[in-house]
């Protein structure tokens, strides 16, 4: 814990982790271990929650360690955000990113949606 008052430093030497989904595709699958793409790199993941994962189907990675199974469309649309924001940390723009979720405009949860379809419009 740093004393108030005084700085803390951070080592340059590593980038910082952040804890961000991406999604990969599994390449090769050995008991609770398998290497997986994002397209950009392999990396050896782990298995431990998602139980073994055909060869082919993408999974949502954290850290090392998959989450959950999603499918090729999901990943498509997940690896297009990421794609947008480190095109806009590094200046650019979001182009379309985000463009299944522009194109479907705003959405009230069902619970909400029931309600004002009832005729509710306060709490």
């Amino acid at each position: 814990m740093t004393p108030v008052g005084q700085a803390m430093t951070v080592s340059s030497r590593r980038p910082a982790e952040m804890c961000v989904g991406v999604p990969m595709q599994i390449q090769s699958v050995d008991g609770l271990a398998a290497k997986a793409s994002d397209g950009r790199t392999v990396e050896l993941i782990d298995l431990s929650l998602t139980g073994p994962v055909p060869v082919g189907d993408w999974v949502l990675t954290f850290l090392g360690t998959a989450r959950e199974v999603i499918t090729e469309d999901q990943a498509q649309k997940i690896g297009n955000a990421l794609d947008g924001l480190r095109s806009l940390m590094n200046g650019g723009d979001l182009g379309d990113a985000f463009a299944d979720l522009e194109a479907r405009g705003p959405q009230l949860p069902p619970h909400l949606q029931a309600a004002l379809d009832n005729g509710q419009t306060k709490a």
